[in-house]
């Protein structure tokens, strides 16, 4: 019996612009028998959620056939056969933990003599032992997303749908829940088919389906798939560890996105103590060092590295031509050289310390990471720093100014661009450029010459006069970002501004940030993509209120090291750094 195939397979929706718009695009696919874990890997817009409400029967194909145990979705035959937990899982935000899996296992069928042992088994696989009597709406993120997980493995399903499970969670959180889905797995042989947008949670797939704008780019084992980059993947590293900023920093604008077929890479980005490329085609180290010598960058050399799933999607996404230049406005940052300073702060509500004496400083033009898993500490934190919520106790100066004493004055030297774009939908481009310039001040001539910097700077003269809720993803990214930078100011705030964009957004945004702290501008963002980190000067981890350290990537990176993993990834080291601090707290 074939576990699960497509054929053929199509979904089309009108557009919020009124076109026609193909969600899945004439897909064909069939799972083979030995995959137990199947990821559906690609950017928002890339049609994964729509599969996978198309394969447990939500939605009805246009055209084309599916298949799922041997039957259509829509047969009643199915149902306890499959399982589907949706993006946006509806837990019970009132009721406790415990009350919301009795509530699921009445839904499921569970019988009650078997209910209390499946709790206690799932309390403790996802970690929420414990916490029974807790209020669902009061727990973080990532327990949330573990809830939900839970509530679906109440019963055991031959086939079990996930849908983005990790969207919005710490690498910690991702880690257990990863765990969680391949040791049920394991010993029930249920299979989970999970979909992300995050390509490094593909590495340890059965098998990849790889999604971009409704088509398959590929369907491989992650082996399989990162072996047709043999002789393309290389790690850049400066010969004078003086000049590590200046190759990282100019090694990204030389891919195809900036100066199209000529540039030597077709992505860059820091990975450890060097720099990734990804090239177009085979090249040896000697060859692709000397044509990095030859493009302005200082000494260095090349060594061969293993590819990884984001380059498989790279290599089949990215285009080869120039797409993404960006000219960054002429920002006149301020003369201070320490624009935040943060003394001893601390936030509470009411019994609950969030954000326990915590002071650090931040340098002009620095780009400053705060990082943690779900419920650490650091949305407080960032939200103190850029005046939107008080400290409890402590002091934080921005530019030289006490933020408690002059909060109008330091918001007319900031930019924040929030992970939930604050745009009025039903404003033009236009239109919510022109509000935004006026909220900071703009008026006239300046206003409009503004207006049209963004514009032409963002490249949404496409868009211009379209109604916000009308834009796709990445056009609302761009203008979010874009009424940010209209004032030129000296301090940029980016809170999870990556969440959910595709790699290439995310690479075009860094080249962003970069250029704009070449200007003097200084940015603090925090982000739950590790890889990230390493674009920080300097970051901080956060956890259960409390700073664990503080430091370049690199210093970062090697705190977190093990005797058996001496040279580890971002991800390993924070993972590493949250897990031992935990160890060593009082309990």
């Amino acid at each position: 019996m074939t576990v699960l195939s497509v054929e053929n397979l199509e979904k089309r929706f009108v557009g919020p612009d009124g076109r026609p718009l193909r969600a899945v695009d004439d897909l064909s696919f069939e799972l083979p028998e030995e995959a137990r874990l199947i990821t559906i890997a690609g950017p928002d817009g890339a049609g994964k959620s729509t599969l996978l409400r198309l394969l447990v029967g939500l939605l009805t194909p246009d055209a084309g056939k599916i298949s799922v145990l041997g039957l259509s979705p829509d047969k009643a035959s199915l149902s306890g056969r499959t399982g589907f937990m949706p993006q946006k899982f509806g837990l019970y935000e009132e009721l406790t933990v415990l009350e919301n899996l009795e509530t699921f296992a009445a839904l499921r069928g569970v019988p009650k003599a078997e209910a209390p042992a499946r709790f206690e088994e799932l309390l403790a696989l996802t970690g929420l032992a414990g916490f029974e009597a807790r209020r669902a709406g009061a727990l973080s993120g990532g327990m949330k997303q573990k809830l939900g997980v839970a509530a679906s493995l109440l019963a055991t399903p031959e086939l079990l749908f996930l849908d983005e499970p990790t969207v919005g969670v710490d690498p910690l959180s991702r880690r257990e829940l990863k765990n969680i889905l391949r040791t049920r797995s394991d010993e029930t042989g249920m299979r989970v088919v999970v979909t992300t947008s995050n390509l490094p949670e593909a590495e340890e797939a059965d098998l990849v389906l790889l999604m971009d704008k409704g088509r398959l780019l590929d369907v491989a084992t992650p082996e399989a798939a990162r072996r047709r980059l043999s002789r393309r993947t290389f790690l850049l590293r400066a010969a004078n560890p003086e000049d590590a900023e200046t190759l990282t920093r100019g090694a990204l604008d030389l891919v195809n996105a900036e100066m199209g077929e000529d540039a030597p890479f077709l992505d860059a980005s820091p990975k450890a103590d060097g720099v990734a490329v990804l090239l177009a085609c085979e090249s040896r180290p000697e060859d692709l060092r000397a044509k990095a010598t030859a493009a302005g960058l200082p000494a260095l050399t090349v060594a061969e590295r293993p590819p990884l799933m984001e380059d498989v999607y790279v290599d089949a996404a990215f285009s080869r031509e120039a797409s993404a230049h960006f000219s960054a406005p002429k920002v006149d940052a301020g003369s201070e050289d320490v624009v935040i300073e943060a003394e001893g702060i601390s936030r509470r509500f009411g019994n609950f310390t969030a954000v326990a004496d915590t002071s650090f400083t931040v340098k002009k033009g620095e780009i400053f990471g705060l990082l943690g898993p779900n419920g650490a500490g650091k949305t407080t934190t960032f939200r103190m720093l850029c005046g939107l919520l008080a400290p409890s106790a402590g002091k934080i100066h921005v530019c030289g100014v006490s933020l408690e004493e002059a909060k109008s004055e330091v918001r007319s030297r900031i930019g924040y661009v929030a992970q939930k774009f604050s745009l009025y939908e039903k404003l033009t481009v236009r239109q919510n450029l022109d509000y935004f310039g006026r909220s900071y001040g703009l008026w006239g001539r300046r206003l409009r010459e503004r207006v049209t910097e963004a514009i032409e700077l963002f490249r949404l003269a496409p868009y211009a006069n379209e109604r916000t809720d009308r834009l796709p993803l990445g056009a609302k990214r761009e203008l979010a970002f874009a009424a940010a930078l209209l004032h030129h100011p000296d301090i940029l705030f980016l809170d999870e501004a990556t969440s959910g964009a595709d790699v290439e957004a995310r690479r075009t945004f860094w080249r962003r940030i970069v250029a704009l702290s070449r200007l003097g501008v200084t940015t603090i963002v925090t982000t739950h993509y590790m890889e990230e980190a390493h674009y920080c000067d300097r970051f901080l981890i956060q956890d259960r209120g409390r700073v664990l350290i503080l430091g370049t990537p690199d210093e970062v990176r090697r705190a977190g090291a093990t005797p058996g993993n001496p040279e580890p990834t971002m991800e390993e080291a924070f993972i590493e750094i949250v897990e031992h601090s935990r160890e060593e707290a009082p309990s």
